[in-house]
């Protein structure tokens, strides 16, 4: 049976494991072959053996926010499929807790270059490299934390918000040809989150109107709608995908 991405390519960026990795590998399950980045080499081959190898994906090893690491990607990603039809900015860091007036600059600073400045540094190149005179699709992962202040992480938060307002400005000036749409994603059962329920779950789920968390699989089935043919009239919106917490006034 034919699958909605048969001969279909993508880039997802951060894809070794968590949410990234889920977004692969469904879209490998719908017939995509795909590049995966990050930083670690060896936990990147290991999640190409279990997306089925070199036949359904590849992986480019470095850091997101820099350019010689994605003009690599982007090369090798040419290299074995011929093609990038997809582009899935993932990667995502936070490393700073406590009140944005305290936060060290440098900190923020490394935050925002890798969560926004790379998200923009990504779609230049796959429009440079493919999308510009082929066309595609790109998704960005947000969070709910850039929708409305988020006490603990305001700047993980304000970085999220660059990364929204980036997906809108894209889709305004790539349309027709190449759409850009986001998620903003609550709380996900990953090792990143891991601090914001651990030993409390319960606790946590309880403000959730679906009463749980989310797990990586619930983000990588809207981002393949997102980039399907199913989404053909949407770009430039952020479907918050939260269990319903932001209707409770909570993040």
């Amino acid at each position: 049976m034919s699958k909605r991405f048969d001969g279909k390519v993508a880039i997802v960026t951060g894809a070794s494991r968590g949410i990234g990795f889920a977004i692969a590998e469904r879209l490998v399950a719908d017939g995509a072959r795909v590049c995966i980045t990050a930083r670690k080499a060896d936990a990147l081959a290991e999640a190409v053996e279990a997306l089925g190898g070199p036949e359904n994906a590849i992986f480019s090893a470095g850091a997101a926010d820099d350019e010689a690491h994605q003009d690599q990607a982007v090369a090798a990603t040419l290299d074995a499929f011929g093609r990038v039809d997809f582009l899935v900015n993932n990667t995502g860091i936070n490393p700073t807790y406590g009140r944005m007036i305290d936060v060290d600059l440098g900190a923020a600073e490394k935050t925002f270059r890798v969560n926004v400045i790379s998200s923009i540094a990504w779609a230049q190149k796959v429009y440079h490299g493919w999308m510009g005179e082929h066309g595609g699709a790109i998704v960005n992962v947000a969070s709910v934390a850039g929708l409305k202040p988020a006490p603990g992480i305001g700047v993980y938060g304000a970085s999220k918000s660059g990364v929204i307002h980036v997906t809108e400005e894209l889709a305004v000036e790539l349309g027709p040809t190449i759409r850009v749409n986001a998620v903003a994603p609550a709380v996900v059962k990953t090792k990143f989150a891991a601090a914001l329920y651990e030993g409390k779950e319960d606790e946590v789920s309880a403000a959730y109107p679906l009463k749980r968390l989310g797990v990586p699989e619930d983000v990588g089935s809207v981002v393949a709608f997102l980039l399907s043919d199913d989404a053909a009239w949407v770009t430039g919106q952020t479907l918050t995908v939260d269990g319903g917490l932001l209707l409770t006034g909570g993040v």
